[in-house]
Protein backbone atom coordinates (compact mmCIF):
# COMPACT_ATOMS: atom_id res chain seq x y z
CA UNK A 1 0.00 0.00 0.00
CA UNK A 2 2.54 2.38 0.91
CA UNK A 3 4.54 1.74 -2.89
CA UNK A 4 1.38 2.40 -4.56
CA UNK A 5 0.56 5.87 -2.57
CA UNK A 6 4.23 7.06 -2.26
CA UNK A 7 5.78 6.59 -5.50
CA UNK A 8 3.41 8.24 -8.32
CA UNK A 9 3.65 11.15 -5.68
CA UNK A 10 7.35 10.94 -5.10
CA UNK A 11 7.81 10.55 -8.90
CA UNK A 12 5.53 14.24 -9.30
CA UNK A 13 7.30 16.05 -6.93
CA UNK A 14 10.70 15.02 -7.30
CA UNK A 15 10.83 15.80 -11.34
CA UNK A 16 8.85 19.02 -10.13
CA UNK A 17 10.49 20.74 -7.65
CA UNK A 18 14.19 18.67 -7.12
CA UNK A 19 16.87 19.40 -9.24
CA UNK A 20 19.79 16.32 -10.12
CA UNK A 21 20.51 13.91 -12.31
CA UNK A 22 18.09 11.53 -13.28
CA UNK A 23 19.82 8.68 -11.38
CA UNK A 24 19.55 10.95 -8.05
CA UNK A 25 15.79 11.65 -9.16
CA UNK A 26 15.24 7.88 -9.32
CA UNK A 27 17.07 7.41 -6.32
CA UNK A 28 15.34 9.48 -3.93
CA UNK A 29 11.43 8.16 -6.01
CA UNK A 30 12.90 4.67 -4.92
CA UNK A 31 14.50 5.69 -1.49
CA UNK A 32 11.26 7.85 -0.50
CA UNK A 33 9.00 4.84 -1.53
CA UNK A 34 10.55 2.18 0.48
CA UNK A 35 10.79 4.38 3.73
CA UNK A 36 6.69 5.06 3.25
CA UNK A 37 6.16 1.68 2.61
CA UNK A 38 8.84 0.22 5.17
CA UNK A 39 7.25 2.55 7.94
CA UNK A 40 3.36 1.54 7.23
CA UNK A 41 4.35 -2.28 7.59
CA UNK A 42 6.27 -1.55 10.74
CA UNK A 43 3.40 0.21 11.86
CA UNK A 44 0.63 -2.39 11.11
CA UNK A 45 2.73 -4.95 12.42
CA UNK A 46 3.04 -3.09 15.58
CA UNK A 47 -0.26 -2.41 16.10
CA UNK A 48 -1.91 -5.41 15.25
CA UNK A 49 0.89 -7.50 17.45
CA UNK A 50 0.04 -4.99 20.10
CA UNK A 51 -3.90 -5.55 20.02
CA UNK A 52 -3.42 -9.42 20.26
CA UNK A 53 -1.08 -9.10 22.80
CA UNK A 54 -3.53 -6.68 25.07
CA UNK A 55 -6.62 -8.85 24.20
CA UNK A 56 -4.70 -12.33 24.85
CA UNK A 57 -3.86 -10.46 28.66
CA UNK A 58 -7.23 -9.07 28.75
CA UNK A 59 -9.22 -11.59 27.79
CA UNK A 60 -11.18 -9.36 25.53
CA UNK A 61 -11.30 -6.05 23.13
CA UNK A 62 -11.81 -3.17 24.41
CA UNK A 63 -11.70 0.18 22.97
CA UNK A 64 -8.78 1.97 24.92
CA UNK A 65 -6.33 -1.32 23.53
CA UNK A 66 -6.65 0.47 20.00
CA UNK A 67 -5.77 4.18 21.42
CA UNK A 68 -2.81 2.36 23.48
CA UNK A 69 -1.01 0.20 20.38
CA UNK A 70 -1.45 3.16 17.94
CA UNK A 71 0.32 5.49 20.38
CA UNK A 72 3.35 3.07 21.16
CA UNK A 73 3.19 2.28 17.32
CA UNK A 74 3.17 6.21 16.53
CA UNK A 75 5.73 6.35 18.61
CA UNK A 76 8.15 3.60 17.92
CA UNK A 77 7.48 4.07 13.96
CA UNK A 78 6.56 7.31 13.32
CA UNK A 79 8.13 9.01 15.58
CA UNK A 80 11.88 10.11 14.06
CA UNK A 81 11.11 13.54 12.43
CA UNK A 82 11.61 13.20 8.94
CA UNK A 83 9.80 14.57 5.22
CA UNK A 84 7.79 10.93 4.99
CA UNK A 85 6.60 10.46 8.55
CA UNK A 86 6.07 14.47 9.01
CA UNK A 87 3.55 14.46 5.65
CA UNK A 88 1.86 11.49 6.60
CA UNK A 89 1.18 12.51 10.24
CA UNK A 90 -0.27 15.68 8.60
CA UNK A 91 -2.09 13.72 6.50
CA UNK A 92 -3.80 12.28 9.43
CA UNK A 93 -4.04 15.33 11.16
CA UNK A 94 -6.35 16.58 8.93
CA UNK A 95 -8.67 13.83 8.42
CA UNK A 96 -8.06 13.40 12.65
CA UNK A 97 -9.57 16.64 12.75
CA UNK A 98 -12.56 16.41 10.68
CA UNK A 99 -13.34 13.11 12.22
CA UNK A 100 -13.57 14.39 15.34
CA UNK A 101 -15.57 17.30 14.31
CA UNK A 102 -18.40 14.92 13.21
CA UNK A 103 -18.18 12.87 16.28
CA UNK A 104 -18.51 15.66 18.64
CA UNK A 105 -21.88 16.59 16.71
CA UNK A 106 -22.75 12.57 16.10
CA UNK A 107 -22.37 12.93 20.05
CA UNK A 108 -24.27 16.04 20.20
CA UNK A 109 -21.39 17.62 22.31
CA UNK A 110 -21.60 20.55 19.69
CA UNK A 111 -24.86 21.22 17.70
CA UNK A 112 -25.93 20.32 14.48
CA UNK A 113 -24.87 22.97 12.00
CA UNK A 114 -27.71 24.75 10.17
CA UNK A 115 -25.89 25.53 7.27
CA UNK A 116 -22.36 23.57 5.96
CA UNK A 117 -19.61 24.79 7.48
CA UNK A 118 -17.33 23.65 4.80
CA UNK A 119 -17.20 27.01 3.29
CA UNK A 120 -16.78 28.55 6.31
CA UNK A 121 -13.88 25.94 6.90
CA UNK A 122 -12.27 26.47 3.68
CA UNK A 123 -12.03 29.93 3.56
CA UNK A 124 -10.57 29.84 6.98
CA UNK A 125 -7.63 27.19 6.27
CA UNK A 126 -6.68 29.39 2.45
CA UNK A 127 -6.82 32.35 4.30
CA UNK A 128 -4.00 31.18 7.32
CA UNK A 129 -2.19 29.29 5.40
CA UNK A 130 -1.66 32.15 2.37
CA UNK A 131 -0.71 34.70 4.99
CA UNK A 132 1.50 31.93 6.69
CA UNK A 133 3.18 31.88 3.21
CA UNK A 134 3.48 35.38 2.69
CA UNK A 135 4.28 36.63 6.43
CA UNK A 136 6.12 33.14 8.15
CA UNK A 137 6.44 30.99 5.35
CA UNK A 138 9.31 29.13 7.57
CA UNK A 139 6.94 27.83 9.78
CA UNK A 140 5.29 25.60 6.54
CA UNK A 141 6.06 21.85 5.67
CA UNK A 142 9.02 21.81 3.09
CA UNK A 143 6.74 20.11 0.24
CA UNK A 144 4.11 22.82 0.74
CA UNK A 145 6.23 25.67 0.71
CA UNK A 146 7.68 24.49 -2.68
CA UNK A 147 4.58 24.00 -4.55
CA UNK A 148 3.31 27.69 -2.73
CA UNK A 149 6.58 29.10 -4.11
CA UNK A 150 5.47 27.27 -7.41
CA UNK A 151 2.33 28.58 -7.60
CA UNK A 152 2.41 32.07 -6.14
CA UNK A 153 6.05 33.40 -6.60
CA UNK A 154 7.58 31.61 -9.84
CA UNK A 155 4.55 32.02 -11.94
CA UNK A 156 5.13 36.37 -11.54
CA UNK A 157 7.79 35.49 -14.31
CA UNK A 158 7.22 33.70 -17.64
CA UNK A 159 9.21 33.16 -20.43
CA UNK A 160 7.82 30.40 -23.19
CA UNK A 161 4.95 27.78 -22.35
CA UNK A 162 7.65 25.42 -20.72
CA UNK A 163 7.48 27.13 -17.92
CA UNK A 164 3.73 25.94 -18.04
CA UNK A 165 4.28 22.83 -19.05
CA UNK A 166 7.36 21.66 -17.45
CA UNK A 167 8.76 23.95 -14.73
CA UNK A 168 8.51 27.59 -14.62
CA UNK A 169 11.84 28.63 -13.04
CA UNK A 170 14.86 28.55 -15.90
CA UNK A 171 18.12 27.71 -15.41
CA UNK A 172 21.70 28.76 -16.46
CA UNK A 173 21.36 26.20 -19.27
CA UNK A 174 18.47 27.91 -20.80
Amino acid sequence: YGAKIRAPHALVMTFLFKSGSLREKLKSIAQATYTHSRNLAYFVFTYKGLMALQSQLQGKKIPFHSFFAACIGGWLVFGDNNPINSQIVMYLLSRVLFGLSRLAVEKGYVPQPKQDPFPLVTALIWGTVLWLFEYHRQTLQPSLQSSMTYLYDDSNVWHDISDFLIYNKRTDSK
